[in-house]
């Protein structure tokens, strides 16, 4: 896809099948400049930054506190709540979409930036993420604060915070990739370019006449672009993180 987004919509179609379609024989900006002439890849590409940042940003504070409240504090309907979370965990999406239009609908959050957002803070796989790193950290420290007057918010925020950033890597980084191709939301809940993402985005600028396939590709690539720096950015964070959810849990 990288190398066809460089080459002429006749060369992409001539080399298809063949070992030249993975050689640069040709290299043209045009494609790139042809995406942003004809559709506002901008306007898609922000709206993507801002859904999917809001989501990962209040996603770490919520599902964090929620993955704490289960490993460490004791309070009545505690073991009956992580138990509806792990029934969570295996309920797809789709199971819920259509209920969740009609709530949102009557709502009156359609074609807007919020009803792509709050449905996706809460995640139980995230806190679940949470629960199994928080339950295998030691409890001296945090017996040590209690000690020294500290409240439970300040221990989180001061002691357990710091040393969890692998975990909190790891659900940024898999809220992030999750959040940034969704599509069958986006697609049901809006109506407006103004307020939709970049996979709603390609989808219709696959439709759009004349077809070019290289344009199709330059698309893309910018679409995946920001999939590959993140994970590039926080790779070692992500695998300490994973590495240690599995082992400690």
């Amino acid at each position: 896809m990288i190398v066809g987004s460089f080459k002429p919509d006749n060369l992409v179609l001539a080399e298809a099948g063949t070992i030249k379609a993975f050689i640069p024989t040709e290299i043209s900006w045009q494609n790139y400049r042809d995406v942003f002439e004809r559709v506002n890849f901008g306007r898609f590409f922000l709206n993507s930054i801002f859904i999917t940042g809001t989501i990962v940003l209040a996603g770490l504070a919520v599902n964090s506190l929620a993955g704490y409240a289960l490993a460490r504090l004791r309070w009545r309907g505690r073991d009956w709540l992580l138990m509806l979370v792990l029934a969570l965990m295996i309920i797809p999406f789709e199971a819920i979409a259509v209920p969740l239009f009609f709530q949102m609908a009557m709502i009156g959050w359609r074609n807007t930036y919020i009803v792509q957002i709050i449905p996706f803070i809460a995640n139980a796989f995230s806190i679940y993420l949470f629960y199994t790193f928080f339950i295998a950290l030691p409890k001296e420290l945090e017996e040590a604060a209690r000690v020294d007057g500290a409240s439970t918010i300040r221990i989180f925020w001061e002691i357990i915070v710091p040393v969890s950033k692998p975990v909190f890597a790891s659900v940024a980084i898999l809220t992030f990739l999750t959040q940034w191709g969704s599509f069958l939301w986006p697609l049901m809940v809006t109506i407006d370019e103004t307020v939709r993402p970049l996979p709603v985005a390609i989808a219709s600028f696959q439709t759009l006449p004349p077809l070019q396939w290289g344009d199709i590709m330059a698309f893309g690539v910018m679409m995946v672009a920001p999939i590959l720096i993140i994970f590039l950015l926080f790779q070692k964070w992500f695998v300490q993180g994973v590495a240690a959810t599995g082992t400690k849990g």
